[in-house]
């Protein structure tokens, strides 16, 4: 796993089993860099405050690691949305990231 920039655009690079994956490199949350966080599986873990993002369609799996009233206030504060993520093929032995 490794932020790349294409186009201009910091992008998430990470692969799992065999598989590429391309997404924002920045959290929907609170903007922390997704390539510090930790992957398993498909599953990207923010490291500021620990948001979990599946990289196959970017859905958001768990906004925060807060409970409570922290949670609730948290997503009054701010909604749980996804990530973008991008198409990624391999050719030649390059991995090539479309982000039109």
């Amino acid at each position: 796993m490794r932020k790349v920039t294409v186009a201009g655009q910091e992008i998430l690079l990470a692969r799992v089993r065999g598989s590429f994956y391309a997404a924002d490199s920045k959290c929907a949350h609170m903007g922390g860099d997704l390539s510090q966080g930790t992957l398993e599986g498909s599953v990207i873990t923010c490291p500021v405050h620990h948001s979990q993002y599946s990289l196959v369609d970017g859905h958001v799996v768990r906004w925060t690691d807060w409970t409570g009233l922290k949670a609730g206030f948290s997503k009054l504060l701010k909604s749980p949305r996804g990530i973008k993520t991008y198409p990624v093929k391999v050719e030649a032995g390059r991995v090539l990231v479309s982000v039109d």
